[in-house]
């Protein structure tokens, strides 16, 4: 792996961000853990004991995770799938105490959505995902398998640590493969408590330990460490174009969560109400930390009054032109010499997944307790509009027609291809924006939140592999396929 390329990307990597991790409130454990309504199972972290899962040295997790995928292949299917139940239980028992300990560790998002984002993990597809392919003909039968790669060392985020965790395991394990994850230095703590509750309750109910790994101090050189191991078989990252680069560049195969800056349309034949509640309720969630969150709003002239209104009437809050200035100098940050001409701001870190409250006090406005949102009205071209921002405000813009919204969302977007959402009762539109855009996710008439399941059809998922093409994990993502062919002429009909 390139030494320049790797330390290039330790900022995306490994959350070097700006953000001290100097007076961070001090982890908080969780009570003892019930496993499962028919088990008398309980699991209390780790004090004194030998934690499970938990490891200081990368080549140890990585040895560790070896080991037991060889104890996990020969448990089967069964151990898979109870491992499963595991993990998707204490998410749901432990919900509220784990999404409190990660929000104040990390200090962004919103705790009902991070307890929201913990139950959830009950609807993240398992074993059940995996269905064999037989054919059989007259020169004998064939059967096509998914089967593990082994190792899979993993890269996760400081917005959804527990939540991601839990979610590629899940997905992971069903696949066969056991998991090495280098979290987020800002979000680590948090990781290590699960992984340590849940190593324990599978290694109780199941009896193999470390079925997940997770280094718990995570530096460049545990990530170097864990992409070079050779009991690695596959990568899968979440990042910025640095980071998917350096995965791609270790010569294993990587599966790779990029980029996103999701744009919205609205045309003159739009449900306008309806329109305004689903920007507010998927920008708002987390505020505004998902990947595939709506980030600005491209609305058509005809109706671009009447849509702002409905925003209002909806809960949000609007910004007028000197707030709009305020939040923006507030909310991005540029090098020495540069000013806002400078193509690549730093968003300010402050202020990212913060409530809309705390945006206003930087905007300079007061706004009504209970707001979720805020927005205003720009140019095409504005700051908030290019940039990904991951805060509870967005840009409204307005174009002359449908056919200019498409054309500016998809600049907006950046051919990141991840996720664009469009309001319309006219399938031609819908039609020319998918096209156009050719995003991995795209949403028509509802929040950002149903591509995803919730509020629309499908299963969720908290990595998004767009720039490796795979699209929405989940456990056949992690497995290779394999064929099995008996050659003679066994047909009886």
């Amino acid at each position: 792996m390139n030494e320049a390329l790797i330390r290039s990307v330790v900022d995306e990597v490994l959350g070097r961000l700006g953000q001290s991790q100097a007076g961070l409130a001090p982890q908080k454990i969780a009570p003892p853990v019930t496993v499962g309504a028919h088990s008398s199972v309980t699991v209390k972290s780790s004090s004194g004991a030998r934690p499970l899962g938990v490891f200081q040295d990368a080549g140890q997790a990585c040895e560790a995770a070896a080991m037991a995928f060889k104890q996990l292949q020969q448990k089967g299917v069964a151990a898979r799938r109870r491992i499963i139940e595991i993990i998707k239980e204490m998410c749901f028992a432990n919900a509220k105490e784990w999404g409190r300990v990660e929000l104040e560790e990390t200090r962004i998002g919103r705790l009902d959505h991070k307890i929201g984002k913990l139950t959830g993990i009950r609807s993240v597809p398992g074993v059940e995902f995996i269905h064999p392919n037989g054919w059989s003909g007259d020169h004998g039968i064939m059967l096509e398998e998914y089967t593990p790669f082994g190792v899979i060392g993993a890269v996760t985020p400081s917005t959804h640590s527990i939540p991601t965790v839990a979610c590629n395991v899940v997905s992971m394990v069903a696949g066969g493969n056991t998991v090495v994850f280098n979290p987020h230095p800002n979000a680590a703590r948090c990781a290590a408590m699960a992984t340590r509750a849940f190593n324990e309750a599978i290694a109780r109910e199941v009896g193999i330990e470390n079925v997940f790994c997770l280094i718990e101090a995570p530096t460049l050189e545990s990530f170097k460490a864990m992409c070079s191991h050779p009991e690695v078989r596959l990568l899968c990252v979440t990042g910025g174009p640095g980071v998917v680069k350096a995965a791609m560049q270790t010569g294993k195969r990587a599966i790779c969560a990029g980029p996103g800056n999701p744009p919205v349309v609205v045309d003159e034949t739009a449900d306008l109400d309806r329109a305004a509640r689903c920007v507010i309720m998927g920008a708002a969630f987390d505020n505004n930390l998902l990947c595939i969150g709506e980030k600005e709003v491209f609305v058509v002239e005809k109706v671009a009054d009447a849509f702002m209104k409905a925003l209002e009437k909806n809960g949000a809050a609007r910004l007028n032109d000197s707030q709009l200035e305020r939040l923006s100098k507030a909310a991005f940050v540029f090098k020495e010499g540069q000013g806002a001409g400078c193509p690549h701001p730093v968003v300010n870190r402050d202020l990212v997944g913060r409530d809309a409250a705390v945006l206003a006090q930087a905007a300079g406005a007061n706004v009504p307790s209970g707001v979720e949102m805020l927005f205003a009205e720009t140019e095409a071209k504005h700051i908030f509009v290019d940039e990904e921002q991951m805060m509870p405000f967005v840009p409204v813009v307005r174009v002359k027609n449908v056919e200019e919204a498409i054309q500016e969302a998809k600049r907006a977007e950046h051919s990141y291809r991840h996720t664009s959402i469009i309001h319309s009762h006219d399938v031609e539109n819908m039609t020319a924006m998918a096209r156009a855009l050719d995003t991995t996710i795209f949403v028509k008439n509802g929040s950002c939140l149903a591509g995803l399941g919730n509020g629309g059809e499908g299963y969720p998922s908290f990595s998004i592999a767009t720039p490796t093409g795979e699209g929405i994990t989940n456990p056949k993502t992690f497995t290779r396929v394999r064929r099995c062919v008996m050659v003679d002429n066994l047909r009886i009909y």
